[in-house]
Parts: C-alpha cells; structure tokens; sequence
C-alpha cells in the first residue's frame, strides 16, 4: 500500500486551511464571467501552484462553497485507488470446472461438468479480451461443455436499478450499472459499412449474442450522412430481437453505434454463450447465473490490465461504469467472504480521507454516492478537490494519474477544448447542470518553466444558456492559469 503521508513533508500537516475568501476576481477573469453571463454565486474557482506546500492561492472564488462535480468526482476515486491498491493492481476473472454430478472430467475435447466463469470485478472485459479468454479455455482441450455455462457476479452487492431513472436515457451505455463480471459495459457495439456494389449496409455485432435476431445488412439511402441513427429507425425494445425499420445513408461510410443492451441481467451469459459458439464452441446444457460449489476447480485466472492502464480509458474519456467498478473495488476483500458494496466503498474512502486530509482545518470530506460523479447528490469544495490533487502531485503515482487525465485540445473529452494546445491535463464534468474542470496546468511563462498549477473550476446551473458559455469561459480560464 502506497501511503502519501509518508512522501509529503512535515510541514504538509501543520498548514492550516489554504485561503479560501473571496477575492477580487483578476479583470480578466470578472470580464468572462460577465460574457458568458454566469452568476458569481453559481460558480466556486481555485487556482494555486500544485507543489503541496503552497497554501496561497493565485484565486479563489467561493473555494468553500459544496458543488456537485459530476465526473469531476473520479478524481476522488482515482487518488484513492492509487493510494489504497497502486497502479500496477489488477482484477481476477476466474475460470472454475463444476462437476455438478458429472465427473468433470475433460475428455476428448468434452467437459464433463459446468463451466463457471467467475467475475472478480474486472472493468475492461470487453469483446476482445472476452474472447482471449474464452480461447484459453479451448486451448485445456474444452470444445464442448456437457453442462451448463454459469455466471458468478457474487463478488460485488449492487442495488437494482432502473437505467431510465438517471435522465431517461436507458440504451446510453454511461448509464450501466457496475457488475463483478461486466462484460464489454452491457453494451453491443454495431459497426454499419456502406456497401454501394450490394446496395445494402453490413452490420457487425460485438459481442454476438445467443439467441438473440441481429440483422445483418440494413437498407441503405443516398443523402447526407447527418443523424444516421434517426435514419435508421433502430428498435431496441425487444431483447430478442433487433430492428432497423429505416435506413443507413451511403455518405456515412463506416460509424460504430454502441447501446446498452435491454435485458442487462441476461447479457453476460448471452454474450458468454454467443462469443463462445461463434468460436466452434457447443454449448449442451443453457447460460445461467449462479455460483461454484465447493467441488470445483480452478483451471485458469484471467488477469486485466493495469489500475494505471484501466484509469486512463476511465478518465481520458469519463467512463461511469468503470469509475464505478474501481469504487467498488475499493470494499473488494475476497478474505472477508462478503461482496463489495457502494456502502463499504464509502466508508472506505472516508477513512482514507479522514487519514490523509483530516488534520488540515477547513478541507471538508467530499460527499460520494458511487464514485463515478453520475450523481445529484456529490458534493465537494473547490478547496478540497485542490489540496488532494497538490497531494497527488507529490507521490510516486503522479504519472499515472496526469496521464489519465484529457489534455487540452488533444484527447479525452477536451480534444474540443479552444485553450492553448496540450497547456493542461484537466478531468471534465458535465451534467444537466453542471460544467466542471479540475486538474494540472502548465505554465508558459519563460520564466516560469517548469512549474505547475492546480486548477479546479466547478459551474452549477440550472440555466442552459449559463451552462454553454461556461464551456467558453473555463478554456479562457486555464489559458490565463497557463499565464500567471
């Protein structure tokens, strides 16, 4: 376990709060708000070098005032997951053989038993990877199960929920619920090619789904390629069967379309069980969820990449399932013998707050509801965000952590971004009433090369029009951070 308090000096503990008053905003920055029209009670700024023994900021604007974040609140997850599991952490899929009153036994290319596929929390088991390991279950001489296929996803306790009940967009892959054994985020990806010689668009599946009808070509239009997903018509209501009662514009080319699949609790085993006879594989019993008895055996583990390689697709590109596994992971004790729960996680990263930032006056604990910022309910200040991140800065996983992170005008969700090319590595919030940013600056200055800034910029409105001149407002934000 990596321990920030040990790398930071002494002196870290012995500061009092960082200046949080109101200052007169710069000119520069008084005149943006007043462009964009955001109301100075509606936004919280905190600008300070990120050496962590820096306690005066270059601005601070309502830095004390609660603010939802929305993805913001993955750094929170991301600093506590370096600290608490290290970069180099990784998830076990297990692979088990039950002999469920057969011998289980393999024996000319048969499995005499079920196959049990037991989900240790991993976020990137995705088609490819899912494949990779279905391969090496046919690589120990399994071409046919005489048995079922079972589903353990035991190691995590999650709540029922509805995918509509966030902002009523069910199909939208972000809106998945975490799973000890996610399989490529619950999600099928549709990849439509315009075939001009056929007169038809070819469509790939991934993952192919048991028993489910896909088409496999949708009529195809001339025009311009526009809203192509309106021109298709897609129904999705039926999770048996897929539907494109429309069209595919001949302009669009080749586009990829992910949605979530409708029944969630079905498509681990449907995608298992699909993925699995699209190899050559035969399948005798059905896909089930369930648990191994105490007879099985381990035949494989399927290690995932990294905690620093999974924060990178989590963060650059603000993925809430997956942010929501790694807080789950955080409760994920297999000694204890009892599954990972938001709950624990939150407890968790109480104390890892308390222990890190709990003898530092007025850097209040954030309120969390399930690590990703997908939340009404997160809170954190301007000032607390900003003292974690200077934390952050000063440890060996810094690295990966800013290599998690978008960087202006180039990846992630700021590859949009109108600040100086590359100047910052921010992580980005955005719901219906909130735009954020908060992460590292660079300076431009010659005289100041080198040197870093923390910037964290946090909007909550309920005004559209506020919300959009934000975005404008905090990339002429970090260019001036750059500056100073």
């Amino acid at each position: 376990m990596l321990s920030l308090s040990k790398l930071l000096p002494l002196c870290f503990l012995a500061l009092s709060a960082l200046t949080t008053n109101a200052q007169n905003l710069p000119p520069e920055i008084d005149a943006a708000l007043t462009k964009a029209r955001i109301p100075r009670d509606a936004i919280s700024l905190y600008v300070i070098d990120a050496n962590p023994s820096a306690s005066t900021p270059l601005l601070s604007h309502r830095a004390n005032a609660p603010m939802n974040p929305a993805s913001v609140m993955k750094l929170v997850t991301s600093v506590a997951a370096l600290d608490l599991l290290g970069p180099a952490y990784t998830w076990q899929t297990q692979v088990l053989i039950d002999p469920a009153g057969k011998d289980g036994s393999i024996k000319d290319g048969s499995l005499n038993g079920n196959l049990v596929i037991k989900g240790g929390g991993d976020p990137k088991l995705v088609t490819e990877r899912l494949w990779l390991l279905l391969n090496r279950v046919r690589s120990l001489g399994i071409n046919t199960i005489n048995g079922d296929i079972v589903l353990d996803n035991s190691a995590f306790s999650v709540p029922a929920t509805n995918a509509a009940a966030f902002d009523g967009e069910p199909m939208r892959p972000y809106n998945a619920s975490p799973d000890a054994l996610l399989i490529n985020f619950k999600s099928v990806v549709m990849t439509f090619t315009a075939n001009p010689a056929s007169g038809v668009a070819s469509i790939q599946y991934d993952p192919p789904l048991a028993g489910v009808l896909m088409p496999m070509t949708a009529a195809m239009t001339s025009g311009d390629c526009g809203d192509y997903r309106s021109a298709l018509r897609a129904n999705f209501s039926d999770p048996k069967r897929i539907r494109f009662l429309g069209s595919y514009p001949k302009s669009c080319g080749e586009r990829v379309w992910s949605v979530a699949y409708a029944d969630t609790d079905a498509f681990a085993g449907l995608a298992v069980q699909g993925l699995w006879e699209s190899m050559g594989g035969k399948l005798i019993g059905i896909n089930r969820a369930g648990q191994a008895s105490t007879q099985a055996k381990l035949i494989l583990a399927f290690t995932s990449p990294s905690l620093g390689e999974v924060m990178r697709d989590m963060n650059k590109f603000s993925n809430n399932v997956m942010a929501q596994q790694l807080f789950l992971t955080l409760s994920l004790n297999a000694d204890s013998g009892k599954p990972a729960t938001f709950e624990a996680s939150r407890e968790v990263i109480a104390q890892w707050w308390k222990a890190r930032f709990g003898a530092i006056a007025g850097i209040t604990p954030p309120v969390i509801e399930n690590g990703s910022g997908l939340s009404r309910t997160d809170r954190i200040t301007g000032v607390a965000l900003a003292r974690m991140l200077q934390s952050a800065y000063a440890a060996p996983s810094m690295p990966e952590l800013m290599a998690s992170l978008p960087q202006a005008g180039v990846d992630g969700t700021l590859r949009r971004s109108k600040a100086a090319l590359g100047v910052a590595h921010l992580k980005t919030g955005s719901l219906a009433n909130v735009v954020a940013r908060a992460g590292y600056v660079d300076a431009t200055s010659p005289s100041k090369e080198g040197k870093r800034y923390v910037l964290v910029a946090i909007v909550n409105s309920d005004s559209q029009a506020v919300l959009a001149g934000a975005r404008t407002m905090l990339d002429m934000l970090i260019d001036w951070t750059a500056r100073q």
